[in-house]
């Protein structure tokens, strides 16, 4: 029987079990505070696995912006017994995918395997973990791919735009910080600062694995618990997992701000954004209806009447941005520097008509059926379903059943959503343009 939401405390080492669809997942906490959940999916001849940090740019202390970007980079960079080179080799020769990534509130390294290949990878990604050099020297080598990675962000006018929108709204909150620093934070960063971010966060009880696809729960566990001793670090019985991370709330701008960039180039990126949904806010279904129908495909709102009717732009979408302590729903575009303001007008318009004239059963149907495929496809990967098992537990503390959100997407009103649409109004919003001058 699938079940609608699982619990995931924090103070238990019983092992929870959950099924989906024939899909058997289980939770279980290691000696230490480790963190492990899998999904054994039926018929499948692969694994995506990895594991995840606890903290992410958010977390960072004030000068040491841009440390949890590059401390994912050095983690490829060599342990004590492989070398950089031997690392990608490795990856390389599993076949499947070894890759990290760093976001505001968790840093994720994972890859994707045979499922013979599993205990390889892992004895790859836990070495990483434990044993990583961390060199001072390789810190100045990899500082110039970082500057590098940076320089490319600064010449996307929509990476630009959306840079300078959030501290617009949010104010200095650390959400609104570049995630992967500034130019100017990570040429400043010392090889002390990486070094106190890797010991604070990468300790056993801030850590979480987990693993999707032909993989036994038990043998998992014991395969982690036993490379993790074997890497050094002790796991000591009784420890629990480190309390779920926030900080404090976003003080958001009391004002509406409008700022425009000059940036060379042929494109310019439009970024509008409000004060958003916090996660586990009850409205969280509604808005993403509201998203679908402004922005969600060929015949939203913004695309009908930026695109289709005015042909003022080839993209133009919604999104939202969520977390503990707060969020944001942005409208952007990409045109010609002479049309960004009457872009800006209409998305504007788009929401405000949403808000004073409702929207159609047929809009709703549409953003259900939508959202029902983003779901139900996504969830045949199992890469999306281990990204889906780590961010719950360190987003939700649960875990909600694919059934039973679109359960709730289902039930959404056609005034519900006029209704968020009208409170997201109510409340100031900033506006950036970035791109080259106007030529008239």
């Amino acid at each position: 029987m699938t079940f609608e939401t699982i619990n995931l405390p924090m103070d238990t080492y019983q092992t929870l079990t959950f099924v989906e669809d024939g899909i058997v997942g289980q939770r279980t906490i290691l000696p230490g505070g480790v963190r492990v959940l899998t999904e054994k999916v039926p018929g499948q001849r692969s694994v995506s696995a990895g594991f995840w940090v606890s903290a992410g740019s958010r977390d960072e202390k004030p000068g040491h912006e841009g440390s949890t970007h590059f401390l994912e980079h050095m983690l490829f960079k060599g342990t004590d017994t492989q070398s950089a080179a031997d690392i990608s080799a490795l990856g390389d020769f599993l076949g499947g995918t070894l890759n990290a990534a760093t976001a505001r509130q968790y840093t994720s390294y994972y890859g994707r395997v045979f499922a013979a290949d599993l205990p390889q990878l892992m004895e790859l990604l836990i070495d990483m973990l434990t044993r990583s050099v961390l060199d001072e020297g390789e810190m100045e080598t990899e500082r110039g791919v970082i500057l590098e990675e940076l320089a490319a962000s600064e010449d996307d006018v929509t990476d630009v735009a959306e840079h300078a929108l959030l501290p617009l709204v949010m104010g200095d909150h650390p959400l609104a910080r570049p995630v992967g620093g500034t130019p100017e934070t990570v040429a400043g960063l010392k090889h002390s600062h990486m070094l106190e971010h890797y010991t604070a966060n990468y300790q056993p009880h801030e850590i979480i694995f987990t693993a999707v696809g032909d993989v036994d729960h038990q043998d998992f566990c014991e395969l982690v618990q036993a490379l993790l001793l074997g890497g050094g670090w002790k796991l000591d019985d009784g420890a629990m997992p480190a309390g779920r991370r926030r900080v404090s709330d976003i003080s958001y701008s009391t004002t509406s701000q409008h700022v425009r960039l000059e940036r060379p180039g042929r494109q310019t990126a439009v970024a509008m954004g409000w004060p958003g949904l916090k996660i586990g806010d009850k409205r969280e279904y509604t808005a993403m209806a509201l998203e679908l129908i402004l922005g969600g495909g060929p015949s939203s709102r913004l695309f009908q009447e930026v695109r289709e009717k005015r042909g003022l732009a080839y993209s133009t979408y919604a999104w939202q941005m969520t977390s503990a302590e707060g969020g944001l729903f942005l409208l952007e575009a990409q045109c010609q520097p002479d049309h960004a303001e009457d872009v800006a007008a209409i998305m504007t318009q788009c929401l405000e008509d949403i808000a004073t004239g409702g929207v159609s059963q047929q809009e709703m149907l549409t953003a259900f059926n939508q959202r029902r495929a983003q779901l139900v496809f996504s969830a045949e990967s199992n890469g999306f379903r281990r990204s889906r098992l780590g961010q719950s537990e360190i987003f939700h503390g649960n875990i909600t059943s694919i059934e039973s959100s679109l359960e709730k997407s289902r039930h959404v009103s056609a005034t519900d959503v006029q209704q968020l649409a009208s409170e997201i109004l109510l409340q100031p919003h900033s506006l950036v343009i970035a791109g080259p001058e106007k030529t008239h």
